[in-house]
């Protein structure tokens, strides 16, 4: 496979890499992601009790914090991709990550950097400590370094584990095992240092997470002499600039036969311009007018081979890497509203868990922010699942393993039918709440006489669809990105969850404006029709998925699985 040549050439000489490499990188990615999951899952939560925010508030402030932790991930890999590197990006942003968590720590044991505490068991007694500005800066300070640190080295760290193997079964194998140490640090950290915030203290709570950062740089360094280090190229987005920037300056020029294997005037690179080794990719009709990119003019190659004027002409290769990314943009943009809903249901869940009876026996009672592990527990099972079971079934009966777009599309199904559910639970809890209203008047925290347990169908249907769709998602583009982009395609489905907060945020704060669904007390608004909403564009969404599915074709998985069966056989 050529791409995955052009990759080897690109990495150190050293032979480094392979599955001695695994617990070092796994180790770091565990730890860190447990620092991370520690203050990001109960953040609602924190900014309404400990920074006296209102709900709808606290929630929109999390989803934007949540859309920069899924920002920041793109913009380290395209560091990594462009000039330093994965393992540096990777070191850098754990780095700033420990300093986001001393930052944040120092929040929540230091008084005078919170504002007064309100009473929340008194209704009588309004609340009117608001933080300072200082005090909002700190806070914010720390969770954008949180963020950056936290986004900025998880997705680049998938590429440096991928890039340590030579072959897509071991490929796949790792991204697996990096989505199950993603949700089961997330598990943990949303069930126990959860718990040790709601019921000791925020401060030990947060400083888990901090010891936990630290325990992660440590080890991500000690595996520093077995990584096998990829090397960047300079930034490829300068590459796909000069490709429509050359396309455009020969917009007027015919281009030439494009049949493969025929000196036909288009430049595959240097070498073969002067005859000494064989084409370099073939020029595809899709896109045509691109093609124009690569066409040799006058002028446009010195006598060595070489390009003589970048900004007018492009390698063969470069200019079908641009159309590749051009083939991709509508499958990746599909993602966008498979995401959102996920993402709304995850903060409007944990206020419909401040309202619900939370008991498990006497004395137990979960807290709201650990609602979400469900959703990691079901992930992480059914990733096993599916890659024990489902797919070595599958494999039995259709002869072959399922194409990504074919787990992306049961992710969509099971992501709808997920809010489905979502809206017939809240139907009832309304249903609960409005028939014990005379019981709930008056109370700052009115709790419905129905148990929380009820959400869990929900969020197990949501956890299944992420185990099909996300792994899905990062094996094809990985695969089917170009080469310098490694990075930055693993990076892409952040930047999908990114999108969808920013998205999810604009639209929960559009309905709390424009219609009564969803007030700052839940018990009085209609959070049932903003799932059926939600459900709506989750269909029309998948219509427009099965219609980019249909008409995409392949470039890199179909020869990946090919040739790794082959080595199998």
């Amino acid at each position: 496979m050529e791409g995955r040549g052009d990759r080897e050439e690109a990495q150190s000489p050293r032979k480094h890499g392979g599955w001695i490499t695994f617990p070092f990188i796994i180790g770091s990615f565990g730890c860190t992601s447990l620092a991370s999951g520690g203050w990001l899952t109960n953040l609602v939560v924190y900014l309404i009790q400990e920074y006296n925010v209102k709900n709808i508030d606290a929630t929109l402030i999390s989803n934007v914090v949540s859309g920069c932790f899924s920002v920041f991930p793109v913009v380290g890999a395209v560091i990594a991709d462009s000039f330093l590197g994965s393992f540096s990006v990777v070191a850098i942003s754990t780095s700033i990550s420990l300093l986001g968590m001393i930052s944040l720590t120092l929040t929540s044991t230091i008084q005078s950097l919170r504002p007064q505490p309100c009473d929340h068991n008194n209704a009588l007694i309004p609340c009117s400590s608001s933080p300072s500005n200082l005090q909002y800066s700190i806070l914010y300070l720390s969770l954008i370094l949180a963020s950056l640190g936290a986004g900025g080295s998880r997705y680049t760290t998938a590429t440096l584990g991928a890039n340590q193997h030579d072959n897509i079964k071991d490929q796949n194998i790792f991204f697996n095992w990096f989505f199950v140490t993603l949700y089961s640090a997330f598990l943990v950290s949303s069930t126990a240092i959860v718990y040790i915030q709601d019921n000791i203290s925020w401060g030990w709570g947060f400083g888990i997470s901090l010891a936990s950062n630290a325990i992660g740089l440590a080890i991500f360094l000690l595996g520093t002499r077995f990584y096998r280090l990829d090397k960047p190229r300079g930034s490829p987005f300068t590459t796909l600039a000069r490709v429509l920037v050359a396309a455009s300056r020969k917009r007027l020029t015919t281009p030439l036969s494009t049949t493969a294997g025929n000196d036909d005037g288009y430049y595959y690179g240097e070498e073969h311009h002067v005859g000494k080794v064989v084409v370099d990719g073939v020029l595809t009709k899709s896109f045509r007018c691109l093609n124009r990119a690569a066409l040799i003019t006058d002028g446009d190659v010195h006598l060595d081979g070489s390009i003589a004027k970048p900004w007018r002409l492009c390698k063969v290769k470069e200019v079908e890497d641009f159309k590749t990314l051009l083939r991709i943009f509508p499958l990746w943009s599909t993602s966008i509203f498979l995401s959102v809903p996920i993402v709304m249901q995850g903060s409007l869940t944990i206020l419909q868990a401040l309202t619900m009876d939370r008991h498990l026996g006497p004395s137990f009672k979960i807290p709201a922010g650990s609602f979400i592990v469900v959703v990691f527990i079901s992930t992480t099972t059914f990733l096993a699942i599916i890659d024990r079971f489902l797919y070595p079934i599958w494999q039995r009966l259709v002869g072959r393993l399922p194409r990504p777009l074919q787990r992306v599309g049961l992710g969509h199904v099971f992501n709808f039918v997920g809010m489905i559910v979502s809206a017939l639970v809240e139907s009832k809890r309304l249903k609960v709440a409005h028939a014990h209203a005379h019981h709930l008047d008056g109370q700052p925290e009115a709790i419905v006489p129905m148990s929380a347990l009820w959400l869990f169908p929900q969020l197990v249907l949501v956890g299944i669809g992420e185990a099909f769709h996300f792994p899905g998602q990062v094996g094809l583009y990985y695969q089917e990105f170009p080469t310098s982009l490694r990075s930055t395609a693993t990076a892409m489905i952040s930047l999908v969850i990114a999108i969808s907060y920013y998205l999810g945020t604009a639209l929960i704060d559009l309905l709390h404006k424009v219609t009564r669904w969803l007030p700052d007390d839940i018990n009085q608004g209609r959070l049932d029709n903003v799932y059926w909403l939600v459900f709506v564009i989750g269909v029309i969404n998948f219509g427009y998925y099965l219609v980019c599915a249909t008409w995409y074709k392949y470039q890199n998985v179909e020869i990946a699985m090919e040739d790794d069966s082959i080595i199998e056989d």
